[in-house]
Parts: structure tokens; C-alpha cells; sequence
């Protein structure tokens, strides 16, 4: 009972908002839409120069050092409750520091090859055209990347699997310059143990634990730093900001805000994110009144379905629902859930409009890099009038 606990409390903090989508609504289409347009990396790289060096503002949970002769990454955070931080010394190939690294972890680069542990560190792969330097994944089963499933269904991207089973022999074989991988700080889930054990390069990245949504997409700059191309991630990352603060003003002057609730049971037991949380401060940006907004912290808390129900009966808008594709889905989930106002008007909203066919979510995978796009969706479900030129991307109505 206890691990079940465990891996229960672990899931809603990776995950928060909702899960991935399961197979069985693997039949819903991707809309037609392509995101806005970014710069391109050509066109980031044009200004740049080698003295180029850019400052983190956004995220929390690492740093980014300019030293003489090499660049510093500090995960100052590596994982909730950790009491050390993880450093990288990111030096040029062909060169040696100049100074003591103090226990940092030495990676030359620009880096070649790189294996991928999250299907969130694949979009900021894709941002700085390095997704061919991908050799390795935990899994395809959940990757909504249809170049990089059709990688490993052909072999040429291998899976090695995560936790204490990883596929060592694998990863030994492969000798990649970089195997990024995220930690929870228990011995029983944690990939990079046996890793450091086997003297692989791993490095941990915490962006799971970045609340604020332009903080999580600002780590494309984190693992674009290992390519050198720290410049250029920037540049791109600028304009996913910019976009996200231009959408955040939309609804800056809104008084009569919509309310609205998330997620759906667990075995009887609600859990809702923190007034601080990922999802929390979304809904915030996007002009709508979080029903829980009341609860502190970034984590997702138990709230008695009864309790739910007494607060939420009559909310404009219920969005995140899980693995529901439709109304009828919902409702059989639990046939109370067809009690809440928002389920009888229709005014339930899911993050799944794009679902690979073994139900991979783009939400979870392109949707953390491009923050500004998941604002817009929230914007047209709560003020459509604002949002009258922007299109669906990550959410759907359920019908």
C-alpha cells in the first residue's frame, strides 16, 4: 500500500494537470493547424556571435554560468527535497579548462549524440534542428513525434527503457556524448544511479519542477547550451515569450471571470493543483477564476469528491479531464459527473486534440515548449470574442 502511495504522490507531481492519453482514444485526429510560426534557427543565428551569452529569467531550478574557458550548468534543484545541486562543465572540444571544476561533470562540446529519457526534452531537440543527434529514447509508446517513432520502429533510435532496469549494455554500446534523464530522489524509480554507476555521461534535468510555464520552456536554453546553441534557443525562446505575455494582456482588464475546475477522480479522491502550480497559473494568465485557487503550494492536493461536487456543481467551465474523449467516455467514468453544470451545457474541454496512435499527447511533449499556444486555446475556451483569430491546437470540446 505504501509504494502504491508513492508512485501515486510521483505521478501527480510529474504530471499535475492530467494524464497521458491511453490507446483507446488513439482514433482522434490532429487538427490541421501547425504552430505559429517561430524564428527560424537560421534566422536566430544570424546575429549571434562566439561572445553571444544569454541570462535565465524565467526558470528556477538552473543557472547558467559564462567562466573562463567553459560554461556552467547547475541544476540547483535536481529533484523535489534534494540537497545538492548537479553541476556540468560544458567544455570546447579540443581544449582544457582552465581552473578547478569542483566536482562538476565535464561534457565536450558542441555534443553529438544524445539520448532523450522525457519526450519533453524532444521539441527543444527539434527547435535547434539537433533531433537527428537523437540515438536513444526511454520508450516510444508515449512520444507523440511521428519522426521519432518511425526512428525507433526502424532501428535507427534504440529504446533502452528508465529506471533501475535501463538498458546499461545498450547505453555502453551506444557511448553517447549526453543521456538526459529526469530524477525523483527514490532509488526505486531513479534512472541515473546505475548510470553514474557505469560511468555514463547522465545529466538531470528538473524541468518537471519549473511551475511557471514560461520558466518550463525556458530550459530549451539548457539543452541547447550542450550543443552551443544557447543563442539561438534564446532568440526562439524570446518570441514564445513575448507571444505568451502579448496573450496574458488579452485578458489583463477582465472582471467577470469564468470559473472553472480540472482533472477528474482518482479511486474516489480529487486531486487539485496548488494555487502555485503549472496548470493554477495558466488558468490565471488565461483570465479565468480558478475554483481552488485558494490552496497553497505548487502540488496537487486530495479533495473529497463531495467537496468537489458542493463547490464545482455550478462552474462555467470543467477542462483536463483525463483520459475522456467525449461526454458519453466522461460520464462513465462516474454518472455523477453528469451532475456538474459544465458536463450538461457542454462545456468540458481536454487537452487531447492531438494523440499519436498509441496515445502519446502533444500537450505533455510540444505543449511545454510552446507555452504561448496552450495560453491561446485557454483564452478562446474562456473569452472566444478575444481569441476570434486563433484556432484549437492542444484542446478540444467534448462533444
Amino acid at each position: 500500500m505504501k509504494k502504491n502511495l508513492t508512485l501515486l504522490a510521483l505521478l501527480f507531481v510529474f504530471v499535475l494537470s492530467a494524464c497521458q492519453a491511453p490507446a483507446a482514444i488513439a482514433e482522434i485526429e490532429a487538427p490541421a493547424s501547425t504552430l505559429p510560426a517561430a524564428p527560424t534557427l537560421e534566422a536566430a543565428a544570424q546575429t549571434s556571435t562566439q561572445s553571444e551569452q544569454v541570462s535565465i529569467e524565467y526558470a528556477k531550478n538552473f543557472t547558467l554560468e559564462y567562466e573562463d574557458g567553459y560554461k556552467l550548468l547547475t541544476v540547483t534543484l535536481p529533484w523535489m527535497g534534494a540537497s545538492e545541486a548537479q553541476k556540468y562543465a560544458l567544455v570546447p572540444k579540443g581544449t582544457e579548462p582552465k581552473a578547478d571544476l569542483g566536482g562538476a561533470l565535464v561534457i565536450f562540446t558542441p555534443i553529438e549524440s544524445f539520448v532523450s529519457l522525457s519526450t519533453t526534452y524532444l521539441p527543444f531537440l527539434e527547435q535547434i534542428d539537433e533531433l537527428p543527434s537523437l540515438v536513444a529514447v526511454d520508450s516510444a509508446d508515449y512520444i507523440y513525434n511521428a519522426d521519432v517513432r518511425l526512428w525507433v520502429a526502424n532501428g535507427m533510435v534504440e529504446a533502452v527503457g528508465s529506471g533501475p532496469g535501463v538498458n546499461v549494455e545498450k547505453l555502453i554500446e551506444l557511448a553517447p556524448d549526453v543521456i538526459m534523464t529526469s530524477a525523483s530522489g527514490s532509488p526505486d524509480w531513479d534512472t541515473h544511479p546505475v548510470l553514474q554507476q557505469a560511468g555514463l555521461p547522465v545529466v538531470i534535468n528538473s524541468d518537471y519542477l519549473e511551475q511557471d510555464p514560461l520558466g518550463r520552456a525556458e530550459w530549451s536554453k539548457f539543452i541547447a547550451a550542450f550543443y552551443d546553441k544557447e543563442v539561438e534557443a534564446g532568440r526562439i525562446f524570446d518570441a514564445v515569450a513575448a507571444r505568451y505575455e502579448n496573450a496574458k494582456a488579452l485578458t489583463a482588464g477582465q472582471t467577470a471571470k469564468p470559473t472553472v475546475f480540472v482533472n477528474t477522480a482518482y479511486e474516489g479522491t480529487w486531486y487539485m493543483p496548488g494555487a502555485e502550480s503549472y496548470p493554477a497559473i495558466l488558468l490565471r494568465d488565461a483570465g479565468a477564476d480558478y475554483l481552488w485557487n485558494d490552496l497553497e503550494g505548487s502540488g496537487a492536493m486530495p479533495i473529497d469528491f463531495e467537496v468537489v461536487v458542493e463547490r464545482a456543481k455550478d462552474a462555467d467551465y470543467w477542462i483536463n479531464v483525463g483520459f475522456a474523449s467525449d461526454l458519453a467516455s466522461l460520464s462513465a467514468m462516474d454518472s455523477r459527473y453528469a451532475e456538474f453544470t459544465a458536463y450538461q451545457e457542454g462545456k468540458v474541454y481536454n487537452n487531447n486534440a492531438r494523440v499519436s496512435e498509441m496515445g502519446g499527447t502533444d500537450y505533455f511533449e510540444s505543449g511545454l515548449a510552446n507555452p504561448d499556444v496552450v495560453l491561446m486555446d485557454l483564452i478562446k475556451i474562456f473569452y472566444p470574442n478575444l481569441a476570434a483569430g486563433h484556432d484549437f491546437f492542444y484542446y478540444r470540446q467534448l462533444q
